[in-house]
């Protein structure tokens, strides 16, 4: 199972992500062999796999509830999702949305429906904030639909600025908000002075949009702050979804977890539920701590395994490949 954002669809044109992403499908359908089954589950930087199918579902009749657990071919879901599955071949290649069920006991989701609850000011909270300001909040209890009413559009604008990208222009979902936070935690006092300004000025900002009824928002947005805001938008969104399994797994938020030294007590949700985040497989700069790389959350490689009836165990699969070999290469 792939647990969404397999592609990085709001950076640029499909063709760049696809070309990127085939030599490594290759490899993973060569390696699994006829007998594996593959299972997609789009997130919200690759939601274009299952966008063109939840469009399609509702042309002609009013559509049946989305399920918790959706299962598409892939060759239905979208260009994109059977351009995928011709290179996991010869493994058969399925499309799951918005989560699948492992066990009885075992959910599975990207999680990205937590943004419709998370406090952070990211520029896709903010968006999402402006949707939600026009057609509608989340209700309480939600059905998946009701997220996607809000996040889709959102979704759809950053996939359609990528596809348009070039000539000088920056695609919409390439922008982050991940530097000014960076800014406003850093050592030296030159830097301190910079990230004061910077906080005093976020403290405004976060006032007026809350003011504006995009919020609730908060100001503070250190790297605990992201983990525990995150993890406690995704119990939200469990429960407005009467998600109540033993275990819950996600990724989205690239914090892998639970760790070792993390409060127990985050890690699970108001109806007993575990939550187990995969992390990420993206070295993302503004997070890796310099250090031992086993101490850093952010290190990407982590996956999720899944034994009988065991409880699911987090794996890190890189933390011996060194950063030159990780590290992205400098923006020329």
């Amino acid at each position: 199972m792939l647990l969404g954002d397999v592609l990085e669809l709001r950076h640029g044109p499909a063709r760049d992500a696809l070309a990127a992403a085939e030599p490594v499908m290759r490899a993973i359908g060569d390696a699994l062999g006829s007998r594996a089954e593959v299972v997609l589950v789009p997130g919200n930087h690759d939601h274009a796999i299952v966008a063109g199918w939840l469009d399609w579902r509702g042309r002609r009749d009013v559509p049946a509830p989305l399920a918790l657990e959706q299962r598409v071919p892939a060759e239905r879901a979208s260009w994109i999702a059977g351009r995928l599955a011709g290179w996991l071949a010869p493994a058969s290649v399925e499309v799951a949305y918005p989560g699948l069920w492992l066990r009885d006991d075992v959910y599975a989701t990207h999680g990205h429906y937590l943004d419709a609850h998370v406090p952070i000011p990211t520029l896709e909270r903010l968006a999402v904030g402006a949707v939600a300001r026009l057609v509608g909040r989340v209700p309480d209890p939600a059905r998946p639909e009701d997220y996607e009413a809000v996040l889709a559009p959102v979704y759809a604008i950053g996939h359609a600025s990528a596809q348009r990208a070039g000539g000088g222009r920056a695609p919409i979902g390439r922008r982050s908000s991940v530097a000014a936070w960076r800014r406003m935690a850093a050592g030296g006092r030159r830097s301190r002075l910079r990230g004061l300004a910077l906080a005093g000025a976020l403290r405004l900002a976060v006032a007026g949009v809350n003011r504006a009824g995009l919020g609730p928002f908060q100001s503070q947005v250190g790297v605990g702050d992201l983990r525990r805001t995150g993890l406690a938008a995704m119990g939200e969104t469990a429960r407005r979804l009467g998600l109540a399994p033993a275990h819950l797994l996600f990724g989205h938020t690239h914090r892998a977890g639970m760790l070792a030294g993390d409060e127990p007590l985050e890690w699970r949700t108001g109806a007993a539920t575990q939550l187990h985040n995969a992390g990420s497989w993206v070295y993302e700069t503004a997070f890796v701590e310099p250090g031992p790389r086993r101490s850093s959350p952010y290190w990407p490689g982590g996956a999720i395994a899944l034994d009988g009836d065991g409880p699911p165990r987090l794996e890190r699969l890189l933390t011996d490949v060194p950063d030159s070999v990780l590290r992205p290469p400098a923006r020329p």
